[in-house]
């Protein structure tokens, strides 16, 4: 399979996917918006969502254009352009995935109330969602496309790798800082060129999760803390100042910051493996062109071929006309169908690049896939090891919906102690999210050792791409959950039955097991693919192979070790499992400044307008959402510019080793931080709504005091799985980036190298 027939499958997949995504989107936009009312509330929602995000965006322009000249000066001119591209493609995902939300949310009421359907509103809900999550992917490959075609064939980055022409390799370099201004140094090598493409996904879906979740989140507490445990109103009442700005966050942080969130997770599982190769090729641990040519095929090629699975998983669950009334079950449907056509298809394509596959070895003598690049079940190796990534990716999200849904004991335990007050709730919930974190890590671990086993340094790689291989469906089950939750808002503020609200709610309570299942995806890939990252850093700097020949692919971990014993990796690696912490801790405290903002407002209007409470005046809603605009956008700087510094900084005072400490440090305590925050934050969403169905027992509803404690857990958990838990997996990405990009800058180039010698 050659890369012209790879290519071609990646750049129809992609068409594919976003061809399906714009179908899907104006078929949801034609739909009826329902009555005045309705379409009011929508217009609001939309306008708040449109402002923010346009007004977020132009300040990432300024960051973008910063890193962009940055990177042409010190690096090269090939890779702040793939950065660019990356950025560009991240950007469009999140904006059409916070559009077309804002259009399905108010034809998801309408359908509830008109149909009374279940089904039929959750097609309405899953069709909004899938516009996202066709985008995601498609916008992914479409960049990769671009960047391989651009740089990787007509600037002849590909060959040059082949060539191991590391002149080429240099030239890209902080070296050539010298000769900037007479040579654009159009070069560079391929591996800098990727690393640089991922980066510009992971800025900005840095801004999206971050402005997202602090402008979310300072609404959401806002409107409960006030609204619902002071005020007792009912959830999103019209009263209520902050509800419009709470459905506004809904759809930029839910949904175009998980949009953007899950692209960069995407694209770093799939270009793991191609710079692996690349890095491993380079440093001759295996010598066959052939061979290094199919690895960097594969992840694309699967790539493709899950996009085009999901399209058709997704499009099962709209040609089925009798669905049932679980949406757990069909929405699970759509993911099964996704995977298994991924995992058929995808045995197919490792046949035809690596099946027919002869390599040689260092002295041109036939050799074998196990001896060059440590395939052990020969052909059928990388595509066992993606297959690993995809059932632990599965098991991972069975964990996270045993752990956050209210069908079992965890989360029921947690609502069940909020007949004792919040401070139990509050600690049940913590007890949960961190006995959740063992065997998700378990999982993890095992799928690691167990792909390296199968398939060398290669197939951890492999199964991170796996994990991620059918992101379009994940992202589309994930994506429908802050859809309905809109939709519920809009229900209520319109004043219609009750009825209409339990078919919202109950499409809601499923989203927000989804959504935990979904950071649980990209948590786990996220570990995968930086610890590729992390292999291909520590070569990018120790050229073992070109100075030992003997090296193989068995002795890779004898020429690159990181030495965590030593005092300089080892304090690296202190330094590096703080940093989550202080990035989350930076993130909550921006996320409580604004709410502190919110429930003042908010406070403010009850007290100090007429009528309000009474339902005879109308609350400023433009306030509020002003309130989350402006500190979500203020807030959300200064963790932003720690993570993109702080690997950087310590890379020029202490040096590469330093930085390899700080990517094994923040790697595993942001995992576990992740995990913790996804799931106890979800427990304490749906204990509350647990709750509100009264299943803990009689007088123990809604506006009770066993209600109160549980919105008090909620809130406790908003900032943590909505803003933390998805943005930790982003940090260790983009500082794995910048340290793959700078590794050779940072070898040569330290303050600790000029003071000890």
């Amino acid at each position: 399979m050659g890369i012209e027939l790879v290519l071609g499958l990646v750049i129809v997949a992609a068409l594919a996917g976003l061809t399906y995504a714009a179908f899907n989107f104006f078929s949801v936009k034609k739909l009826p918006e329902g009555n005045e009312r309705m379409q009011e509330i929508a217009g609001e929602i939309r306008l708040g969502a449109n402002t923010f995000i346009n007004y977020e965006y132009r300040v990432v322009a300024v960051v973008a254009a910063i890193i962009v000249v940055v990177l042409a000066a010190l690096i090269s001119w090939s890779s702040a352009v793939a950065f660019l591209v990356g950025a560009v493609m991240s950007a469009c995902a999140g904006y059409i995935g916070m559009k077309i939300a804002t259009y399905a949310n108010v034809r998801v009421t309408n359908k509830a109330y008109t149909s009374k359907s279940l089904a039929d509103t959750l097609k309405v809900a899953f069709k909004g969602g899938s516009v996202v999550g066709l985008c995601v992917a498609g916008f992914a490959l479409l960049g990769v496309f671009i960047t391989f075609i651009v740089f990787g064939i007509l600037l002849k980055q590909i060959d040059a790798a082949v060539a191991k022409d590391t002149s080429v390799a240099l030239a890209g370099s902080f070296k050539s800082i010298v000769g900037m201004f007479t040579d654009l140094n159009l070069g560079g090598s391929f591996t800098m060129t990727l690393s640089s493409y991922a980066l510009g996904c992971s800025i900005i879906a840095l801004f999206n999760r971050m402005g997202g979740g602090i402008y979310t989140k300072a609404a959401d507490m806002g409107a409960d803390l006030v609204g619902k445990t002071e005020a007792h109103l009912p959830e999103d009442d019209p009263r209520n100042p902050a509800t419009i700005a709470d459905n506004v966050g809904d759809n930029v942080g839910d949904v175009a910051g998980l949009g953007s969130d899950l692209l960069e997770s995407f694209v770093g599982a799939m270009l793991s493996g191609t710079i692996m190769a690349i890095e491993l090729f380079t440093n001759l641990l295996f010598h066959d062109t052939a061979l290094l040519k199919a690895l960097i095929y594969f992840p694309l090629a699967l790539s493709g071929i899950g996009l085009i699975g999901c399209v058709l998983g997704i499009a099962s669950l709209f040609v089925r006309k009798n669905l049932s009334k679980d949406p757990h079950k069909e929405l699970n449907m759509a993911t099964w169908v996704s995977a298994g056509l991924t995992m058929i298809i995808g045995f197919v394509a490792s046949y035809f690049i690596f099946g027919n596959l002869s390599v040689v070895d260092v002295n041109g003598q036939a050799s074998t896939l196990a001896n060059e690049i440590g395939f052990r079940l020969g052909w059928i190796s990388p595509m066992v090891g993606a297959a690993i990534g995809i059932v632990a990716g599965i098991v991972i999200g069975m964990l996270a919906e045993y752990y956050t849904s209210a069908d079992y004991k965890p989360t029921q335990g947690i609502a069940q102690s909020s007949k004792q007050g919040p401070a139990l709730t509050v600690t049940q919930g913590l007890a949960v999210g961190m006995i959740s974190c063992m065997w998700p890590c378990i999982v993890l671990g095992l799928s690691i050792f167990i792909s390296f086993i199968v398939a060398g340094p290669y197939g951890v790689a492999a199964a991170a791409i796996g994990m991620l291989s059918f992101v379009a469906t994940t992202v589309s089950v994930d994506s429908y959950g802050p859809i309905s939750d809109n939709a519920g808002g809009i229900a209520e503020m319109s004043y219609l039955p009750e009825e209409v609200r339990d078919i919202t709610d109950t499409l809601d309570s499923v989203g927000n097991t989804t959504a935990a299942i979904g950071k649980g995806f990209a948590i786990g890939s996220a570990a995968m693919a930086v610890l590729c990252m992390m292999t291909s850093y520590m070569f990018s700097f120790n050229h073992v192979g070109v100075n030992n020949p003997d090296f193989g692919i068995d002795q890779m971990f004898d020429g690159v070790v990181l030495n965590v014993i030593n005092p300089l990796g080892l304090t690296g690696a202190i330094f590096g499992a703080a940093m989550p912490f202080l990035f989350s801790g930076m993130l909550i405290n921006a996320v409580a400044k604004a709410a502190q903002r919110m429930v003042d407002e908010v406070r403010r209007q009850f007290k100090e307008i007429p009528g309000l409470l009474e339902g005879t005046a109308r609350p400023g809603t433009k306030t509020c959402i002003q309130i989350s605009t402006q500190g979500a956008i203020k807030e959300m700087t200064a963790p932003a510019v720690l993570a993109i510094a702080f690997p950087v900084a310590c890379g020029f005072i202490f040096g590469a080793e330093f930085v390899g400490g700080i990517l094994v440090g923040s790697t595993l305590s942001a995992i576990m931080l992740a995990i913790f925050c996804g799931n106890s934050g979800g427990a304490w969403d749906n204990g509350k709504k647990y709750i509100e169905t009264g299943a803990v027992g009689e007088g123990c509803g809604k506006g009770s005091p066993t209600h109160d404690a549980g919105v008090v857990g909620d809130t406790v958990g908003d900032p943590l799985k909505d803003t933390v838990g998805p943005c930790l997996d982003i940090l260790i990405k983009i500082m794995s980036n910048l340290a793959l990009v700078m590794g050779s800058a940072f070898a040569s180039y330290n303050l600790y190298n000029i003071i000890t010698k």
